[in-house]
């Protein structure tokens, strides 16, 4: 099987406009969730919103163009990787988002919604010659879109692929989640005992993919993706999905569980997400490894939250830094996880990034140095 490396990576969020800056952000202990304001019924919520006139003062070429907003943050993502990558015919562009341009609904723009014309768009923008491969499999898409690029460039279906992952803040996915009575009126507190549940957010992640060993490259060595089928919502009370993900992916990639230095965790702060990942640990025998979750940063991006946490991850990777989850105190799950409380160093060579979402799915990726 060939060898998967993941290389040059851009973030656009709340923290910043590149990788560099979100992650000085998060070492600093930075987070993205203050009160917004958004259309009535909805009135003002806890969430990670990126600011337009900041976004506009950095990127005023695209700012200044007439298309949806959340296309704009993709562009300004890719921008920088193909720019030193370059694209060529075997060049294949791989789109992860739970929603989309969902915002083009409320002008009744049906044909603008569609994932097919965003991609279309975005492939038109930068020349890709090949058609894009969309992946949208509620919150796991982001882990899960690199899974598909691993896979298709292990069965040779693809030499060097670029995975940009997206969602976008609007009223659409904010009553839902209100409508399952899962949102935080303040900042959310993920594994802790007070947790009050979800902050929603926003932003665009890019990765570059190939077969070449470079100095600064992480090597994606094995993944799982596992629907339990468990409800339409509500995460396994076993925590099967994500449990079979994980040892799976550890099978896989012919490690020992304790060869794994720390694990990058879904965590939303929900009542039963966060349970039942104290379960899958627990049957693992990885609730002893230093684990976090980066949601009480950013809140949750859906359809990116995979990308651009992996991407965070790579960078506590390449610094040898263990960040702590913004928020914890004290821990609210039946079973031990060993969250990170403090910002540390400790070396990592191999990491863990998980994902769970919606209608049962889980996902589980290992990262090696």
């Amino acid at each position: 099987m060939k060898k998967v490396f993941l290389h040059q990576t851009n973030i656009i969020s709340p923290l910043g406009f590149s990788t560099e800056e979100n992650f000085r952000a998060v070492c600093a202990g930075n987070t993205a969730i203050q009160p917004v304001t958004i259309a009535e019924p909805i009135g003002t919520i806890y969430a990670g919103k990126i600011k337009e006139e900041v976004f506009a003062k950095m990127y005023p070429k695209m700012s200044s163009l007439e298309i949806p907003r959340i296309e704009k943050y993709i562009l300004a993502a890719l921008e920088p990787l193909v720019a030193q990558r370059g694209i060529s015919e075997d060049s294949l562009l791989i789109i992860s988002t739970t929603k989309g341009n969902i915002s083009a609904l409320e002008k009744h723009q049906i044909e603008a919604a569609h994932l097919g014309t965003t991609a279309t768009y975005i492939q038109n923008y930068f020349g890709f010659a090949q058609k894009p491969l969309i992946i949208s499999n509620a919150c796991v898409s982001g882990v899960m879109a690199l899974s598909v690029a691993k896979r298709l460039i292990q069965m040779e279906q693809a030499s060097e692929i670029y995975v940009v992952a997206f969602d976008e803040l609007v009223p659409f996915i904010i009553s839902g989640f209100q409508s399952l009575q899962a949102m935080s009126d303040t900042i959310c507190k993920p594994y802790d005992i007070d947790r009050k549940g979800v902050n929603l957010g926003e932003g665009a992640a890019a990765v570059f993919i190939n077969t070449e060993k470079e100095e600064k490259g992480i090597e994606l060595i094995a993944d799982a993706n596992i629907n339990d089928a468990n409800h339409i919502s509500g995460p396994s009370r076993t925590g099967e999905g994500l449990y079979l993900s994980i040892t799976q992916a550890i099978k896989e990639a012919n490690i020992d569980v304790s060869q794994i230095d720390y694990i990058s965790l879904h965590g939303t702060a929900t009542i039963y997400n966060d349970e039942m990942e104290s379960i899958a640990l627990s049957r693992a025998a990885l609730d002893h490894v230093p684990a976090n979750s980066f949601k009480g940063y950013y809140g949750h991006t859906l359809g990116a939250s995979g990308l651009l946490e992996t991407i965070l991850t790579m960078e506590c990777m390449k610094n040898n830094k263990l960040i702590p989850t913004y928020g914890f105190e004290t821990l609210g799950v039946s079973l031990p996880i060993a969250v990170i409380t403090q910002l540390q160093e400790q070396p990592i060579h191999y990491a863990l990034k998980t994902a769970s979402g919606f209608g049962g799915s889980n996902s589980a990726i290992l990262l090696k140095k």
